[in-house]
């Protein structure tokens, strides 16, 4: 319950998150389908939130936030895109 309580302030701004998603997939090397189907979300969905129509959802941001951490840089990206969570 925490979780889905806080989600919704982790990324401030919807831009922020469109910039993280369109960061994170093409870091991982995938397609918006290739994302979609590793987030257990439709395309569409993830075209929404590049094209900052909407927001993924709490369990979705997790997810996204768990991707992150895989990248070599992830300490900076969930610094900068995740800043009220500890992530040591």
């Amino acid at each position: 319950m925490y979780y889905l309580l806080t989600a919704l302030n982790i990324v401030n701004k919807t831009q922020d998150m469109a910039e993280l998603v369109v960061c994170l997939r093409q870091r991982l090397g995938l397609t918006q389908e290739q994302l979609a189907a590793r987030l257990g979300v439709t395309c569409p969905t993830v075209s929404r939130w590049e094209n900052r129509r909407s927001r993924p959802s709490p369990i979705a941001l997790k997810l996204i936030k768990s991707a992150v951490e895989q990248l070599d840089d992830a300490e900076n990206l969930l610094a900068q895109y995740f800043p009220d969570q500890s992530f040591h």
